[in-house]
């Protein structure tokens, strides 16, 4: 109560004075220097400051999680051939290595129900084969026949061309009678004139025109004879130039006859190799569909999404049975990027993301300031547009930074953060303000900026 009394004795005492009382200066603060002042214009100047700090330019877009290479994704397991389920080796959620047995198919179609399949084939092979060589020993005995007919011929022609020879020394020998006989005719001609005329005058005796005359008439003879015996040698000559000709043609049928029968066994031998790489092949594509009732691994992952569920269920040629995800992973990230900013994407331009389920932090203008985002590197731009009218770009893990969680699934989310050019901030404001596109980038030389710069 002394105190209130004293504060309003105060307040009379200035009123007297004809100050402001006490209480007012109190309540309305007067004579007091307030700090708002500063503070204002300290934040002012902050804000100042801070449009001349460095924005970094960015694209935004949504992605999945995907993998590098193409192999290293979700692989579908086909059936190869047509079958039923006979039996399942694995199922859903089971790590496999390659070549493990996933299920066991059983035949479907009527041609290969043969257990002994594969045994009748072989024996058909050796079947033909053993025809094989029948056909090349007949070959080979023509091809004999051959050589033996075409010896004979030889000897055969060198025969009668000793004939030939022998019977032109003959006819030559047979024409020199002839003329020897024609000069003995025309001597006795001579003398039988002579001797008529001597017979007429007296000189000789008819007994010895008669003994002339029988001489003449031998002579007659033996040129007749000669001449004879010299055409049958001529005609001898003929025949056996005909003997020679009908033996050539002889030898020639029996020589062709024998060689169009090594040609018909070389050629069965042909269509019987023929034959033998057919059944050869339709052995292999037995022994390989033997095989094929085996659905095995193609490489080791996880077994998910069996799209048969028991046994004795039918599967068609080419029909998906598993699906495998690999374990050996190399994480990428797929996104989508509209056209107008697929010009701002270059091949080795880093890329921000935040992954579903990896809380982040995001200054999307200060890289450097974030926190929980890994980088990645664009390692494919596609040149066609996709169906949803953007452009994929797949980006890799960037192994100089931070590594990509080891918790990453296929298909999981992702936030892309594309990162651009360096600009101050108060351009960026004005950018945005006027609806301006960000600066034209390129990754090797302004990224190369920045690393100097950090």
């Amino acid at each position: 109560m002394k105190h209130i009394k004293s504060y309003i004795n105060a307040d009379i005492e200035h009123h007297l004075k004809g100050d402001a009382p006490l209480s007012f200066k109190h309540i309305y603060k007067i004579g007091v220097f307030s700090s708002i002042g500063k503070w204002t214009i300290g934040i002012m100047i902050v804000l100042v400051a801070a449009l001349f700090l460095p924005w970094t330019q960015n694209i935004k877009a949504k992605g999945k999680i995907t993998t590098l290479r193409q192999e290293q994704r979700a692989q579908e397991v086909n059936a190869i051939i047509a079958g039923k389920i006979v039996k399942w080796y694995v199922k859903e959620g089971d790590m496999v290595k390659a070549g493990d047995t996933l299920l066991q198919l059983g035949e479907v179609k009527v041609d290969y129900f043969d257990p002994q399949l594969l045994g009748r084939t072989e024996q058909q092979i050796n079947a033909k084969q053993q025809s094989i060589e029948g056909y090349k020993g007949k070959a080979g005995t023509a091809d004999k026949q051959v050589q033996a007919l075409q010896q004979a011929l030889e000897l055969k022609l060198a025969s009668l061309d000793n004939k030939i020879r022998q019977q032109l020394l003959k006819v030559e020998s047979d024409s020199m009678d002839v003329l020897a006989a024609a000069n003995d005719l025309n001597m006795y001609k001579r003398q039988i004139n002579a001797a008529k005329t001597m017979l007429d005058s007296g000189a000789i005796s008819l007994n010895e025109f008669e003994k002339r005359k029988s001489n003449y008439q031998s002579s007659l003879a033996k040129k007749t004879s000669a001449e004879n015996k010299f055409l049958q040698g001529k005609q001898e000559l003929i025949n056996l130039r005909i003997e020679k000709n009908s033996v050539v043609q002889d030898y020639t049928d029996k020589v062709s006859k024998a060689e169009g029968d090594k040609f018909s066994a070389i050629s069965q031998v042909a269509s019987t190799e023929a034959d033998v790489a057919k059944l050869k092949s339709i052995y292999s594509s037995y022994d390989v569909r033997n095989k094929l009732y085996y659905v095995t691994a193609p490489q080791g992952g996880q077994v998910a999404k069996a799209m048969k569920a028991g046994v004795g269920e039918m599967v068609k040629e080419g029909e998906m049975i598993v699906e495998i995800i690999p374990t050996q992973l190399q994480f990428a990230v797929e996104m989508y990027v509209q056209p107008v900013d697929l010009p701002l994407i270059s091949k080795g331009q880093e890329v921000r993301f935040m992954f579903d389920g990896f809380p982040a932090i995001v200054f999307s203008g200060w890289p450097d300031a974030t926190y929980g985002t890994f980088s990645g590197k664009v390692t494919a731009i596609e040149n066609n547009v996709s169906d949803n009218g953007m452009f994929r770009v797949l980006v890799a893990e960037d192994t100089t930074d931070k590594h990509w969680p080891k918790q990453l699934r296929l298909g999981g989310g992702a936030q892309a953060i594309a990162l651009l050019k360096n600009v101050p901030v108060y351009y960026e404001l004005w950018r945005n303000i006027n609806g301006f596109p960000p600066e034209y980038y390129t990754a090797g030389k302004d990224q190369s900026t920045k690393k100097a710069k950090k």
